[in-house]
């Protein structure tokens, strides 16, 4: 996960300050030494760095802090607002013309994710009840348009191709045909290359005259550190981006990327690549990222990936069955895809503050297991999923054979349910009503889908 090694030495410096009952300059000092080193490490720009540790210096040896009854607390709360500052201060929206359809340019290096990341984007503003449509304007890189044709099936987005054109009246006649089709936002989805030539950068300009889009995002890859930024300010320089997506910030990225990007090109990062999968994308906001870096968690973006993970009618639904020994397998699968779609659970888990990111190193819901286990209760006949009761042995071996699991399989699913049958009976009523109280869970019985979460 991206910053990892930054958070871990930044919580290092910080337990070795809450030991001190008070700071010296000496003691400011020496931790801003050990956080240089943590963001050189962490491939973040040399001026980026030098600026950031003498603003944070400066106010951490103030008198006011120096002086403080908890003198710790108050540089945490220095380098988490200089942070914030950093990575661009504030989350920053999708620019939407008051003209429509309002043209979205998607720029960068062939291999960023342009393609991928460009229709993931497509698909969240879907969400936000946009009328997307992908224009193929990579005419040159062999399979782009096929690529680009498939993800938008995946999220039944139309796209606009008219094969190996120019860019530039494939760009003006998408525009058209949007027009005419009631499509209000636009993405074209430009051509890159391995290195920045003038070819590319003129290509991209023309484009940019002939429809005058709305936001020119540039897509970088995290994981290639400084060539990011470096990147980022040529296309800047060239075309005047006025917006950043990285992607590839669940991988092994360090972090020096985000941390250097919006302070060079002065432009924001407003979305991020969380995953492969394609709804794996999300508004970059530089105050819960700053609070993760710094182990504080991110109770927010939690909170929003269950709301849109979640069905709130089905949890409702799911925890009024379980109290009155309603749920069946049939719910019990629903409530697997729900958990599922909340994506990898060590990154989730991080977002808690005080949990431990070294101990989750790697804790994710394994997929196989949950297929497997969706095998298995798909083998069943409705009435074996309404009534698991009736399930005997031959039903047993049927099932297996069905699904291609063994007998073992099917009796591991079946005790499973069964307990959480038995412990959600233990909190029926009353008890549970008390329960949710005590935990301020309000109106939804179930939590999480009625897994407790």
């Amino acid at each position: 996960m991206a910053f990892e090694s930054i958070s871990d030495k930044l919580n290092e410096v910080f337990k070795r300050l809450r030991g001190k009952g008070r700071l010296t300059k000496a003691d400011v000092k020496e931790a801003m030494r050990e956080v240089r080193m943590a963001l050189l490490e962490a491939d973040v720009s040399y001026k980026v760095v030098k600026d950031f540790t003498a603003r944070v210096t400066e106010r951490a040896s103030g008198a006011d802090v120096l002086e403080a009854l908890s003198p710790a607390q108050q540089v945490i709360k220095i380098v988490n607002e200089e942070l914030c500052t950093l990575l661009g201060g504030q989350n920053q929206k999708i620019n939407i013309s008051s003209k429509l359809p309002s043209v979205v340019m998607l720029v960068g290096l062939q291999g960023a994710g342009k393609t991928t990341n460009g229709a993931k984007l497509a698909g969240y503003l879907r969400k936000q009840g946009k009328r997307p449509l992908l224009v193929a304007c990579d005419v040159y890189r062999p399979a782009a348009i096929k690529q680009l044709e498939t993800v938008g099936a995946q999220l039944e987005i139309p796209v606009f191709q008219q094969g190996q054109g120019d860019p530039v009246a494939i760009a003006k006649a998408a525009v058209a045909h949007a027009e005419k089709h009631g499509n209000d936002i636009v993405f074209l989805d430009t051509a890159g290359r391995l290195h920045i030539d003038e070819q590319l950068m003129d290509e991209l300009r023309n484009i940019k005259a002939a429809v005058e889009p709305a936001e020119i995002l540039l897509v970088v890859d995290a994981m290639t550190g400084q060539d990011a930024v470096n990147a980022a300010s040529a296309f800047d320089e060239a075309l005047g981006i006025t917006g950043v997506m990285l992607t590839k910030l669940d991988g092994d990225a360090r972090g020096g990327a985000a941390l250097s990007i919006a302070t060079v090109t002065g432009k924001p990062i407003k979305f991020i690549g969380v995953g492969e999968k394609l709804d794996m994308i999300e508004p970059f906001h530089p105050d819960r990222m700053a609070s993760r870096i710094l182990g504080m968690g991110d109770v927010l973006t939690l909170i929003e990936k269950a709301e849109q993970s979640f069905d709130e009618k089905k949890a409702l639904e799911a925890a009024e069955k379980l109290r009155q020994n309603r749920f069946t397998l049939n719910d019990y699968l629903e409530q697997m895809d729900q958990l599922r779609n909340m994506g990898d659970l060590g990154d989730l888990m991080s977002m808690i503050p005080g949990v431990d990111s070294k101990a989750l190193k790697g804790a994710q819901l394994d997929e196989k297991a949950l297929n497997r286990q969706k095998a298995v209760i798909q083998s069943m006949t409705m009435k074996e999923r309404e009534n698991p009761a009736i399930i005997n042995s031959s039903r047993k071996k049927r099932i297996a054979a069905g699904c291609g699991q063994t007998v073992v399989d099917v009796n591991r699913i079946i005790k499973q349910y069964d307990a959480m049958n038995q412990m959600m009976k233990q909190f029926s009523g009353r008890k549970l009503k008390k329960m949710q109280k005590k935990l301020g869970m309000g109106g939804n019985p179930g939590g999480f889908g009625g897994f407790g979460f």
